[in-house]
């Protein structure tokens, strides 16, 4: 065995290294949520921005909570993307390292 500590440290730093790629990454990629048929309609990020939000001007006309309704099902439609896209894109980067099934990343 050849410097099992020296490997596990370069191990680290490159985890380290793609986790802080990963993570600017995030904050480019882009999901799109959307409720009542595409009446609301949300841009975030994989970093939780919101970066554009769009209300049928027809919902304006339609009693408050309604409309609240609507907006909560277009965010967690946005963030169940995000889940899955940030699941599905970085599943990788921790491979051969040894995590525990289930372990989420900080991002």
């Amino acid at each position: 065995m050849k410097n099992p500590l020296g490997n596990l440290m370069q191990q680290a730093q490159k985890m380290q290294a793609d986790m802080s790629h990963a993570q600017e990454e995030l904050e480019q990629l882009e999901v799109k949520g959307e409720a009542g048929a595409g009446m609301v309609r949300l841009t975030m990020t994989c970093r939780h921005q919101v970066r554009v939000i769009h209300i049928d001007d027809t919902l304006f006309n339609e009693d408050k909570d309604m409309l609240e309704d609507i907006l909560i099902a277009a965010f967690n439609d946005a963030l169940r993307k995000v889940e899955t896209t940030v699941q599905d894109k970085y599943s990788g980067l921790t491979a051969g390292m040894g995590m525990p099934p289930g372990f989420k990343l900080p991002f």
